[in-house]
């Protein structure tokens, strides 16, 4: 991105998980969302969305899943206004397969961004990617994920039955990491500090910004980096903005 026009701001937002089973009252939580989405509308550049942003999203060919419509219909409307609205895939919404690209119009990135915003250098990523070598199991589940192989077999189930394995799925993975989620485990233990602390070792990196675990982290490394954990609009509601210079972590209503 360029340099930010005058009293313009760039927006990073994550892990909403959308259609949520574990979310008392859906319809109020699209609705928060899209409060939100038009509480920055008027002075943002560009909005970061960096992964989860639904519970599952698996997209097959003209089929897409039910619901969400009110939140696609709004990023739809900023994107046509000349908003920049950046999707990263998440884990649990990888798979999309053009709709959200030529429908809604959103960029969907599918690995980390390393990238200029203004004159800062940013690191963009959903973090689910940073596990350490020893975790073989996630790093096996990941690999199935992504494989295109395993994607088309997966078009073979009914798009009802699909869904309900993947929103059970999220589920039983959001259950199984009770106690974890939503807790920082130290910087020696949080793979994307370790990540980027490496990382800030042999580049100039100002803002590392992640999602995923469900936590808010403004942690500053040795040198000039800053890592950021960007929290959940889930139960937390938190963002980061950047004005150019200074970036900052907000709290939604």
């Amino acid at each position: 991105m360029k340099q930010l026009p005058e009293d313009k701001k760039v927006y990073f937002l994550s892990d909403a998980h959308l259609g949520s089973r574990l979310v008392e009252n859906p319809r109020e939580h699209e609705a928060k969302i899209l409060r939100w989405l038009d509480s920055v509308k008027a002075d943002a550049s560009a909005i970061y969305l960096l992964g989860d942003m639904f519970d599952f999203w698996f997209e097959y060919g003209s089929v897409v899943p039910r619901g969400h419509v009110r939140f696609l219909g709004k990023l739809a409307e900023l994107t046509d206004s000349g908003i920049e609205i950046h999707f990263f895939t998440g884990n649990h919404d990888l798979w999309t397969f053009g709709y959200l690209e030529e429908e809604v119009g959103l960029i969907v990135h599918r690995e980390a961004k390393d990238l200029y915003i203004g004159n800062k250098r940013f690191y963009l990523a959903h973090g689910d990617g940073l596990m350490l070598e020893s975790e073989k199991a996630f790093r096996l589940i990941r690999a199935i994920f992504h494989s295109p192989f395993c994607q088309r077999l997966f078009r073979w189930i009914p798009p009802q039955i699909g869904q309900e394995l993947g929103f059970r799925w999220s589920m039983k993975n959001r259950e199984a990491i009770r106690g974890i989620e939503n807790k920082f485990l130290g910087e020696e233990h949080e793979h994307a500090v370790l990540f980027a602390k490496k990382y800030a070792e042999t580049e100039d990196v100002d803002f590392f910004i992640f999602g995923h675990r469900h936590i808010l982290l403004n942690l500053q490394l040795p040198k000039k980096s800053r890592v950021i954990i960007l929290g959940d609009f889930i139960s937390i509601f938190s963002y980061a903005v950047f004005d150019g210079e200074n970036l900052s972590i907000e709290i939604f209503e």
